[in-house]
């Protein structure tokens, strides 16, 4: 059986800025990517049936009988086998899966099949607004811990300054370091990835997760309920937050209940609320209102876009929505909006021309031996002007 992943459209403007630049599935939430989780379960490759501006990235292999799965769905044990039996289920008013044959796809109507499935009885979780994605974390580290460990050995923490705690419930892959640190996993799992290194000084609770190559930095403080992606430099206090990968925050300062992209940098002692003075509920920017909604939490930070940028001691404040390529800088706490190929801080903003943004993305992606190519060059192209309209200097 062939298996695609398929959007919601609604869902999908909910998570942007994330998907101005991704299908949902591509979202980092626990240790794996939902595609990822789906991939482990099903023991096959899946693939995309994105939007048009990322189709020619995410391409969609169709075959004859197919299977669509919801993005937003994130797996379980449960779930698969259902789907894995052809099953078309719909949980609440929302389609999780839908046989289909190839000719279906092109003039696939999802009320329809909403009415043809049967209703799943069991649990789900879904990834629908962006704040779901470090508010969801903390149990979905739990439950990939336990897909992508269970059966194998961990490597072992051999070094003598360092202090671990429920060694029962850390996983370390091999080519790992971990140098006089603490690791306390007694309220749940770490998971420690490939040629990853924990450096001097470093405390981490978990439930937490690092992926290969990527590096806690000297006298990090990491609080739980935290994923640092790939090839990621974090240091400082962090707190509840997600980096999907490529990405840093090298030094000193807070990050706490939000979520950052790939390819962003954040200067030495950024720091991001993530509580209001006076405990009011944080309002996020909406791109589909085109204004704030309230998230009902209490804890909400910062969610950054790709290849996004802030100066030192940049402050960012309680439900900060910055976009794609966005440079920020300067003293003072910016604009709780923050769009796409914006250029300044809280003095005001101009725009970050595309030439110079793709300069930048190129000089940061040859670091980690990645090339900006025609495809993503043309994906942020579209993405500029489609972002015209909220960069409103423009039309003065």
């Amino acid at each position: 059986m062939n298996y695609l992943l398929i959007e919601q459209a609604d869902f999908r403007n909910q998570l942007k800025p994330f998907t101005f630049t991704r299908p949902i599935a591509e979202i980092r939430v626990g240790i794996l990517t939902i595609r990822e989780k789906w991939e482990k379960y099903l023991e096959t490759e899946l693939s995309h049936i994105a939007s048009p501006q990322l189709s020619a990235k995410y391409p969609a292999k169709k075959e004859e009988r197919n299977i669509l799965i919801n993005s937003s769905v994130c797996p379980n044990p449960e779930l698969a086998k259902a789907i894995q039996l052809g099953a078309s289920l719909k949980k609440d008013g929302v389609l999780i899966s839908s046989a289909v044959t190839e000719e279906e796809i092109g003039f696939f109507d999802p009320m329809q099949k909403l009415e043809e499935a049967a209703e799943y009885d069991g649990d789900i979780t879904m990834i629908t607004q962006s704040w779901h994605i470090f508010q969801k974390n903390a149990a979905e580290i739990r439950s990939d811990f336990e897909l992508i460990t269970s059966g194998r050995n961990s490597q072992h923490v051999n070094d003598p300054h360092t202090s671990v705690y429920g060694e029962q419930n850390i996983f370390i892959e091999e080519g790992a370091s971990i140098k006089a640190s603490i690791l306390n996993a007694e309220n749940g799992p770490i998971y420690i990835g490939k040629n990853a290194q924990v450096h001097e000084g470093a405390i981490i609770k978990g439930p937490f997760a690092m992926l290969d190559n990527s590096h806690v930095n000297m006298g990090a403080k990491i609080k739980g309920d935290s994923t640092i992606g790939p090839f990621c430099k974090v240091g400082g206090e962090v707190s509840n937050s997600v980096f999907f990968g490529y990405s840093s925050k090298g030094h000193d300062g807070f990050i706490g209940n939000s979520v950052v992209g790939e390819w962003c940098n954040l200067g030495a002692d950024t720091n991001t609320s993530n509580l209001k003075n006076n405990y009011a509920n944080v309002k996020l920017w909406d791109y589909a209102k085109g204004g704030f909604k309230d998230t009902g939490l209490q804890f909400c930070g910062l969610m950054m876009g790709d290849h996004s940028k802030c100066g030192i001691n940049t402050m960012f404040n309680t439900g900060t929505v910055v976009g794609v390529s966005a440079n920020v800088f300067g003293s003072g706490f910016p604009r709780n909006f923050i769009p796409s190929f914006s250029w300044g801080g809280a003095a005001g903003f101009s725009t970050f021309q595309l030439k110079k943004a793709f300069d930048v993305a190129d000089k940061v992606m040859q670091r980690r031996d990645k090339a900006l190519d025609e495809v993503e060059q043309k994906l942020l192209t579209e993405h500029f002007e489609e972002s015209k309209a909220d960069r409103i200097w423009e039309k003065n």
